[in-house]
């Protein structure tokens, strides 16, 4: 099985390499879609502004301008461009997330959970002198976060939907019962998990969501979309034959959205 849309690929408006060079290596891989989603945050709390400024994930300002790049380049390229958006995720946020998901008319969002209670969890410092029952706290309050993400029903999309095992000093907390309690807010929920192939070739190893989530999710009739969550040209066509291998080797198809 072929994957043929790429819903997750960042560009230089946010932490990945410019457009043109990722349409290209869209086109060269042979996919037929790809979507540029790109990091944002709209919470106003001055900690999350503060780093906003500072990595200049700044999308909520800048979607224009892009926008109108991705209209120029789709007239000439071989491969159909999504204009979408990877927006941090915190139920304090939902009022504000969903006024400017209207405002901006993606084709899609994205939904992620990058921080548990203001801390990244892709971080290892913070957790590297939590105690144990520390961390399972902290790893349940992601779940929970994830549960209120897809039960908020204003993504297309949720990403990566067990992040916490990418980081070391938190993998290994992650329980069956998560499992069970995300897979059954998927279930009755309109938005999609990805398989994700951000880290297959690096230190994880491994998918989003990993073998026995993915278990959990298919029991319930879940199905994913393919992300390859790109940066850089390279990772394009690297991790679609990466997930390319994934869907051959269970003889079924990512979902498409907005055929």
């Amino acid at each position: 099985m072929s994957v043929a849309y790429d819903y997750h690929v960042h560009t230089n408006y946010s932490d990945g390499e410019i457009m043109p060079s990722m349409v290209s290596a869209a086109e060269e891989a042979g996919l037929r879609a790809v979507g540029f989603a790109d990091h944002c945050n709209v919470a106003t709390r001055e900690s999350l502004q503060r780093a906003k400024r500072e990595f200049g994930f700044n999308l909520d300002r800048t979607y224009p301008l892009r926008r109108e790049a991705i209209e120029s380049m789709r007239e000439e390229a071989d491969v159909r461009i999504f204009d979408a958006v990877e927006l941090d995720y915190d139920p304090r946020d939902e009022d504000d997330i969903s006024a400017f998901l209207d405002e901006a008319d993606f084709d899609y969002a994205i939904g992620s959970v990058h921080r548990v209670d203001g801390t990244n969890i892709q971080s290892s410092r913070p957790f590297t002198d939590m105690s144990e029952r520390e961390r399972r706290a902290l790893v349940d309050d992601y779940y929970h976060r994830l549960v209120d993400l897809v039960e908020s029903e204003l993504f297309a999309i949720a990403a990566h939907p067990d992040l916490v095992e990418r980081t070391p000093e938190l993998r290994g907390y992650t329980t069956p019962d998560h499992h069970e309690l995300v897979a059954d807010a998927f279930r009755h929920s309109r938005t999609v998990p990805e398989i994700n192939a951000g880290r297959v070739r690096r230190d994880y190893g491994e998918f989003h969501p990993a073998s026995d989530f993915r278990a959990a999710l298919r029991e319930r009739g879940v199905r994913f979309v393919a992300g390859s969550d790109s940066h850089e040209p390279a990772e394009v066509r690297n991790r679609k034959d990466e997930l390319d291998d994934h869907f051959a080797g269970r003889e079924t198809e990512p979902v498409r959205l907005f055929d």
